[in-house]
């Protein structure tokens, strides 16, 4: 059975033979997540509230706008009831005539408001499938290669040239199944927040499955990272913990001791806890990688 300690050391010492390399390989997998985050896709909890307040913002701001300015600039002649008439004498003016006028240059205003908002949010669901797509094409064969370069790193001093493995290797099976991991995993945090953290445990493995095996089939993929994780979800979710006062320490430094130091580290652990429970390895075995 895996203890943090070992983990952690093995992680550590890893990390530490082949640092700048672990370094921009950790710092590229950041900013990944953090888009991801942004964004509100890899279902890693993400939130659209920024631009859904972008848009509310906009909308409280042209309705400000049209009451000081009747909203749309409607001709002066639907405006002045006299110019209609022909007459400026106001009992020449049918009863409920000026009432229409107003109303009717409210209702133009409303439309305006409505279709603002409408134009609005079309705009913004245009951008969010956009945005997922190069996510999905662009970062999930990455964020597979950036899983490759952890394990290999393990026992070697991998390359960079790790991270594009999933481009030439069952590229689209990893968007495929990469993309259905995140799309299971928000709509069970959709439920409520404790399943998608679960399920967020229990396919964990993914990424490093596919690391190793890029033309594996989805379902495999999920049932070997269900298999992988029974038992060590609520194990694993502690090791994360342990690593609390290290982003504390990232958060004091600005981000500097988190780029140079805590984010490499976590994730040569994390590659770590696959390693073992992949392989069952103990300590001074060598786990050799064959090519798919």
């Amino acid at each position: 059975m895996w203890t943090r300690k070992e983990l952690k050391e093995k992680g550590k010492l890893s990390f530490k033979r082949n640092y700048w390399k672990a370094v921009l390989v950790s710092l590229l997998l950041v900013f990944m997540v953090r888009g991801a985050v942004n964004f509100g896709f890899g279902g890693r909890g993400g939130s659209n509230e920024s631009e859904v307040n972008a848009v509310t913002t906009q909308a409280e701001q042209s309705e400000a706008v049209g009451k000081e300015q009747d909203i749309i600039e409607i001709p002066e002649i639907i405006l002045n009831p006299s110019d209609i008439i022909g007459s400026d004498d106001p009992d020449s003016i049918p009863v409920g005539f000026t009432d229409f006028l107003i109303e009717l240059r409210n209702t133009i205003g409303g439309i305006g408001i409505f279709a603002l908002v409408v134009g609005g949010i079309l705009l913004f669901i245009v951008l969010f499938i956009v945005i997922a797509a190069i996510h999905a094409f662009l970062f999930n064969p990455l964020e597979a290669g950036t899983a490759r370069f952890f394990v290999r790193n393990l026992n070697d001093k991998a390359e960079i040239r790790e991270l594009a493995y999933c481009y030439d290797h069952g590229y689209l099976n990893v968007v495929k199944t990469v993309f259905l991991r995140d799309l299971y995993i928000v709509l069970w945090g959709l439920l409520l927040i404790i399943p998608g953290i679960i399920k967020s445990y229990e396919y964990r493995m993914v990424n490093y499955i596919l690391a190793e095996n890029p033309e594996m089939n989805t379902k495999e993929v999920f049932a070997m990272s269900r298999d992988m994780m029974r038992g060590n979800k609520w194990r694993a979710f502690v090791l994360d913990l342990s690593f609390l006062g290290w982003h504390l320490l990232s958060l004091i430094t600005i981000g500097l001791a988190g780029i140079f130091y805590v984010f490499p580290y976590r994730n040569m652990t994390n590659a770590a806890l696959y390693e073992y429970l992949r392989y069952g390895r103990n300590e001074g075995d060598v786990v050799v990688w064959t090519e798919s």
